[in-house]
């Protein structure tokens, strides 16, 4: 009989203590960094169970999957759900329903989608633009040289609010290696922001790699892993 999963606070606070210790070598207050804690195929329980032990934020990588954790915590009423999935045109409708945030933005038509299936009683749809930094085919995002034109598109739709930039690098074998891509997202947003553009949010970094990250300008790193452990169907 298997047993039931069990959430570690001390995990949580492991990853805290990273993010802090890597924020504080760069000169970063470490209040800057959002922890995303992923909570893929972790049961509800889990993600209450982090939130008593203080986390806000969690990532979903399935809309249907995230939407009935929404409802099942739908108690809690702080909590935001970011949606951090590929984003299939048929599922826009639920994910601009029911979460705060979605990072994988990487077509002008799902943005569109997204738009305008937003709830006007709600705030605008915070969402990112991922970026596809390597030559990996079967990953989303969109190439570095088509960003600025889509963020043009996206900044005009009605219900987003354009807020960053995103990507998932391969993985790399040394710490500097780990920071050259995201050192390249950073730039990239910060020419986006030379050209006009008031983007604020960077979201990069796993629990591999969220040291690189955080390192070079991380405002969100997505965590799942090192929090709950490894997935129940892993």
């Amino acid at each position: 009989m298997l047993t039931a999963p069990q959430f570690s606070p001390a995990a949580l606070q492991t990853v805290r203590d990273r993010i802090d210790r890597a924020a504080r070598q760069v000169g970063r207050e470490p209040t800057e960094i959002c922890l995303l804690a992923v909570g893929k195929q972790q049961p509800a329980s889990m993600l209450r169970a982090a939130y008593d032990a203080g986390q806000r934020d969690f990532g979903e990588n399935f809309a249907q999957e995230g939407a009935a954790k929404a409802d099942e915590l739908a108690d809690l009423a702080d909590l935001r759900w970011h949606f951090i999935g590929h984003l299939q045109a048929n599922k826009t409708r639920e994910v601009a329903e029911r979460f705060a945030w979605v990072h994988t933005v990487d077509r002008e038509r799902i943005a569109s989608r997204l738009s305008a299936q937003r709830p006007h009683h709600a705030p605008p749809l915070q969402v990112l633009l991922q970026v596809r930094l390597a030559d990996e085919p079967a990953k989303g995002g969109i190439a570095p040289d088509a960003v600025a034109s889509l963020a043009t598109v996206v900044a005009t739709l009605p219900r987003l609010r354009l807020r960053g930039l995103m990507c998932i690098p391969p993985p790399a074998p040394t710490l500097e290696a780990q920071r050259a891509p995201f050192r390249e997202l950073r730039v990239l947003l910060e020419r986006l922001n030379a050209n006009g553009h008031q983007l604020d949010t960077l979201s990069m970094g796993m629990s591999d790699d969220l040291e690189a990250a955080v390192m070079e300008g991380a405002t969100i790193v997505r965590v799942g892993t090192a929090i709950f452990g490894a997935r129940p169907r892993d």
